[in-house]
């Protein structure tokens, strides 16, 4: 089954790419949540967390890494941002292909909604 994000790695749907590489794309979300609301996710399609296997381990490791970079690039590193990846309905998933949400712009509260 074809999600939308497997739609814009495909550049069947448009999106505003801020990051590419041979594994991860990153792109604006079109709902966001902070003033900067970057979704990070692999080009190889897996559903949830769940979903995940040892095999994955270092292609999920690269989700932090290219959060870290866009937020020094986007200059929000040093006052702090958030990163998020939510699993299935209750944990708030709404796109069943793994993401790394990258929030930043703005201070956020704890405990989180």
């Amino acid at each position: 089954m074809s999600t939308l994000f497997d739609k814009i790695i495909a550049r069947e749907v448009p999106a505003e790419i801020v990051y590419e590489d041979d594994q991860v794309l990153a792109f604006n979300d079109i709902n966001p949540q902070a003033p900067t609301h970057v979704l990070i996710i692999p080009k190889k399609p897996i559903a949830t967390l769940n979903d995940l296997t040892e095999e994955d381990a270092a292609l999920v490791g690269r989700l932090p890494l290219v959060a870290a970079r866009l937020a020094k690039q986007l200059g929000f590193a040093e006052e702090g941002y958030r990163v998020v990846m939510n699993c299935n309905e209750y944990g708030g998933q709404s796109v069943y292909h793994i993401h790394m949400h990258l929030l930043g712009g703005r201070r956020f509260n704890w405990p989180p909604g």
